[in-house]
């Protein structure tokens, strides 16, 4: 008697559907994740690159505070001409004493410095690196970028002048100018043998302060 044939095993079948109906969603939530920690990182790079330039440019600060080299101007269009010879030439430890005197003026109240980090955080999240196909949704409530940029910008006026942070930046921006100003008046800058800044050069200096704002396909 001829014996039954043996069946064949049974192979696992692979829903072909459901699995391409779920692979785009789990890989797009994640590619959305992630689409703005490349641009995140390539500002980081661009502001590291354009602080390490600009501090290149900078003079010993012995030069900028070298007592035998102050006197007082004889006229109002002589310190006009050493504020004008000494910004071109000490401009970037300038620039340093102005940031110096504001960030002093907002680390004296933590609450408006914490209100503007907020500010600068909720720009950074809601809008300069969020991914371009992901809205922002709060409250259920899905806002396109225009509506994204008024909030921001409402927010971001409301907060500074409902609280203390607009006058402490002015004043901050004040009195680093009013040392600059004072300093570059009382400095004499004969023995500075730098000519009077081209536009060229400030032009120069200038693309070279604001490349790390630049579109990454800019090519800056």
């Amino acid at each position: 008697m001829a014996s039954a044939p043996t069946p064949q095993p049974l192979l696992p079948v692979t829903n072909h559907e459901a699995a391409a109906g779920s692979a785009p969603s789990s890989g797009g939530a994640l590619s959305d994740a992630s689409l703005a920690a490349p641009a995140f990182r390539l500002f980081l790079g661009r502001l590291n690159d354009t602080a390490r330039r600009s501090l290149a440019d900078r003079r010993p600060w012995t030069e900028l505070v070298d007592r035998s080299a102050i006197s007082k101007p004889d006229s109002l269009s002589e310190a006009t001409s050493r504020l004008r010879r000494n910004i071109g030439y000490f401009r970037v430890n300038y620039a340093a004493v102005v940031a110096f005197s504001l960030a002093a003026s907002l680390l004296a109240h933590p609450f408006s410095l914490l209100v503007l980090v907020g500010i600068l955080g909720a720009w950074c999240v809601l809008y300069v690196f969020r991914a371009p196909d992901q809205p922002v949704v709060l409250f259920g409530r899905t806002f396109t970028d225009r509506e994204t940029l008024l909030g921001l910008v409402v927010a971001s006026v409301l907060s500074f002048f409902l609280t203390s942070v607009a006058s402490l930046i002015i004043s901050g921006l004040l009195v680093g100018g009013a040392i600059v100003a004072v300093h570059g008046a009382f400095r004499v800058p004969e023995d500075l043998f730098l000519d009077e800044p081209s536009s060229g050069s400030n032009g120069n200096t200038t693309n070279r302060l604001l490349s790390f704002l630049a579109s990454p396909g800019s090519g800056v």
